[in-house]
């Protein structure tokens, strides 16, 4: 069984306004998940994508690599661990 990745053909969407902002109406094979996204221009595109918050600390590190050109390593410097010792809490 294989599954299919086809992505649906472009569609022309309408254009409209909403108080100050322009708005698009997104076709329902187009949906997004959530109730926000993220926008960005790129040349004469404008790319939207959904904004999801990772479900756990691999998913967030995965993220933090992936917007990351050089590399999640090259943002955090090495931190020595010291060891451990004990303390008198009372």
């Amino acid at each position: 069984m294989s599954i299919s990745t086809a992505q649906p053909k472009a569609k022309e969407a309408k254009l409209f306004r909403n108080n100050r902002s322009q708005a698009v109406r997104i076709p329902v094979e187009f949906e997004l998940p959530g109730d926000r996204v993220l926008i960005r221009r790129e040349d004469n595109r404008l790319i939207i994508e959904p904004v999801s918050k990772p479900a756990n600390i691999v998913e967030l590190i995965a993220a933090w690599r992936k917007n990351n050109p050089l590399g999640a390593e090259d943002q955090f410097p090495a931190i020595e661990d010291a060891p451990a010792r004990p303390e008198n809490i009372f």
